[in-house]
This record gives C-alpha cells, sequence and structure tokens, in this order.
C-alpha cells in the first residue's frame, strides 16, 4: 500500500512539473502586444548621395560607387500603451529574389544610440517561423553557419522613426556562397521590408510584413 501511495504521488509530482513548464513556455513565449498595437509603417526609395547623406545624420551613410543603387528607407510606429522593459525590435530587408539582406545597413532614429546593425539568433528564429523571411538569418554553407548580410537592432520602442539606408552594387561573378548579399539592379518592389518583434530572452513573438 504505501509502494502505491509514492508511485501516485510522483505520477503527480511528475505531472504538476509537466504542467509548470507547459505554463512557463506558454508566458515566455506571449507577447506583451500585437503588431496592431505599433501600427508600423514603412517606406523605401531610390535616392542619390547627397539625399542619403543629409537623411542620414549625424550617422553617415554608406557611400557609393558609380554604377550602385542607393536605397533610403523609414520605419515609423506608435508607442505601446504599455512597452515591455527588455524588449526589442528588428527590422530586416530581404531581396525577394534571392532571398538574401543587404550586407551593410547605415541607420540612424529619434534616439540614435538605440539603433545599431548586424545579425543575432533572433533572425533564425524568425526565419524558421515564418516561410516569407528565407533568408533573414544564417545559411550552412559546408556544414557552417554563415551570415554575411545585416539588419537594423533597436532596443526602444522610443526609437520611432528608423532612417535607414543602403547601397546594392552588382553582382561579382565567383562570389563564395558564404558572402553572398543582394545585389542590384533593383526595383524597389523587389525588395521586402519587416519588423520583428523579440522579448528580453531572445523569443521571437512575432514578424509583420510592412512592405512588399
Amino acid at each position: 500500500m504505501r509502494r502505491r501511495v509514492s508511485l501516485v504521488l510522483s505520477v503527480a509530482l511528475l505531472l504538476a512539473g509537466a504542467g509548470g513548464v507547459a505554463s512557463w513556455r506558454w508566458w515566455h513565449h506571449r507577447a506583451p502586444y500585437g503588431p496592431e498595437a505599433l501600427d508600423a509603417q514603412a517606406t523605401l526609395q531610390l535616392v542619390d548621395q547627397a539625399t542619403a547623406d543629409a537623411a542620414l545624420r549625424p550617422s553617415n551613410a554608406e557611400q557609393a560607387d558609380a554604377g550602385d543603387q542607393i536605397f533610403l528607407g523609414r520605419v515609423t510606429w506608435s508607442r505601446p500603451s504599455d512597452p515591455q522593459k527588455g524588449g526589442s525590435l528588428r527590422i530586416i530587408v530581404l531581396d525577394k529574389r534571392s532571398h538574401l539582406p543587404p550586407g551593410f545597413i547605415a541607420a540612424t532614429s529619434a534616439l540614435p544610440d538605440a539603433v545599431s546593425t548586424g545579425s543575432d539568433g533572433a533572425l533564425d528564429l524568425a526565419e524558421q517561423r515564418y516561410a516569407w523571411l528565407r533568408g533573414a538569418g544564417t545559411r550552412e554553407v559546408n556544414e557552417q553557419s554563415w551570415s554575411s548580410g545585416s539588419a537594423i537592432y533597436v532596443d526602444s520602442v522610443d526609437a520611432s522613426p528608423v532612417t535607414f539606408q543602403f547601397v546594392l552594387r552588382s553582382a561579382r561573378p565567383g562570389t563564395p556562397p558564404e558572402q553572398m548579399v543582394a545585389t542590384g539592379p533593383a526595383e524597389v518592389e523587389d525588395l521586402l521590408v519587416a519588423l520583428i518583434s523579440v522579448g528580453p530572452d531572445g523569443q521571437v513573438y512575432w514578424a509583420q510584413r510592412l512592405l512588399n
């Protein structure tokens, strides 16, 4: 009888523990607000170097060479009523033809210190969840992970608007797969702009396609 009681208690504790883990995972991945709370909008246009330089000040715009294309974009959103502490956003640009991001993005915002560029694991998670974000994260080449593109990291919801600029250059024959990035010539309609909501621990809450 004592052995049976112990077995019942063990099963009960196991079920309670499993339920606790499930509850924690649900809470951990529950978005504090949805994309409708931000009402984010994006614009993208082809510009000349002088326009890009003026838009990025006091930051530095990427310099284009003859024959290159300069794209200038902006993402704006409304501040949520109850922003999450430690939450952040990613802004990603993808060439829908090649599923590749630009090699470098220059960015500034209402809070210049709140934006930076690069790549992180949140892009991999978003790509796994959303098929239309294929190419946003790292890619496997010869059994190694590579990331040659760039996205925008925004660590404050008060940073709107974010202004960004990138240059598309002609493809270079013989470029190794691990170094490939978006190339020109391209039309604005070829380029997707998305916003990704990320939690304090790098969990991806949602991604929203803002343009194209």
